[in-house]
């Protein structure tokens, strides 16, 4: 698989959902995003966590999981992937696992010709209680990837995580140590934590690791009555926001050139990455 050299450039886009109950609807509203991306330019295309469907409640995701490799969610990344000739990323679909009663939220991405060319089951999974009494317990319905995975795609070496991913920093320079050159972080934020933490984490990501990062996120108010905080973003190596959706501000799509010399400007100007120690 051809990688974009480091000295090169890919055209990126982030998609931002306010994703339902209704498989069909999500789909086609992800279709008409992607479109929108497309024209804009995008050879790489990430969608948030959760795009084909959030439920009224977390276990409904065990009502529509796919065996890997079969059911429309994957079909249809397969089929627009294809059609554009693009490298898509569906940030999480429910998949089937050994586990009867517990599924995979699994980050997978399509090549030009319809191929999935990675998957990545989420590590961290969501078990929190916030202020307000908002309480998630992913752990009931999820269980946890154990492996660090890089895409090698033709936009590039994609570093995947997703969405509570963000708070663990070594999950990300495993990422780079295995050779990603832009790391990708769909999302389905809630908007406490993300009025809080959102841009800061994203942020602080891709300074750190010296990458570009995609982050698309889901951001609006949910059929469970779940606010997302949107805010869909990709950062470049220094820390700048490059393109930035807004604070939820419902679906839409962001786009923005990824310039590898800039990054490796950057990496070589503050070698952070070789000055580790232990």
């Amino acid at each position: 698989m051809t990688e974009t050299p480091m000295s090169g450039s890919v055209r990126a886009a982030v998609v931002q959902m306010v994703s339902g109950l209704e498989v069909a609807a999500n789909l086609a509203d992800a279709r008409a995003l992607i479109d929108s991306a497309v024209d804009q330019g995008a050879k790489l295309v990430v969608l948030p966590e959760n795009f084909a469907f959030l439920g009224r409640h977390q276990r409904d995701a065990l009502g529509v999981a796919e065996a890997p490799g079969d059911g429309p969610i994957q079909a249809f990344l397969a089929e627009t992937a294809q059609r554009h000739g693009i490298t898509l990323v569906g940030g999480s679909v429910a998949l089937q696992g050994d586990d009867s009663d517990r599924v995979r939220a699994a980050s997978l991405v399509f090549g030009p010709n319809g191929e999935c060319l990675a998957r990545y089951d989420k590590r961290h999974l969501f078990d929190v209680s916030l202020p307000g009494g908002e309480t998630y317990r992913e752990s009931s319905t999820y269980a946890p990837g154990d492996a660090v995975v890089v895409a090698s795609t033709p936009a590039g070496a994609l570093g995947l995580s997703i969405c509570y991913d963000l708070r663990f920093p070594e999950h990300y320079r495993a990422l780079v140590d295995a050779g990603a050159t832009i790391l990708l972080a769909p999302s389905a934020f809630t908007a406490t934590t993300g009025a809080a933490h959102w841009s800061v984490l994203v942020r602080a990501r891709a300074i750190e690791n010296g990458c570009y990062i995609l982050a698309p996120d889901q951001g609006g108010l949910h059929a469970n009555d779940r606010m997302t905080h949107g805010e869909s973003l990709i950062v470049d190596p220094w820390g700048a926001c490059v393109a930035n959706a807004g604070i939820g501000s419902g679906a839409g799509v962001v786009v923005a050139d990824l310039d590898m010399a800039h990054q490796q400007a950057i990496r070589e100007r503050l070698p952070a990455l070789s000055h580790r120690r232990g």
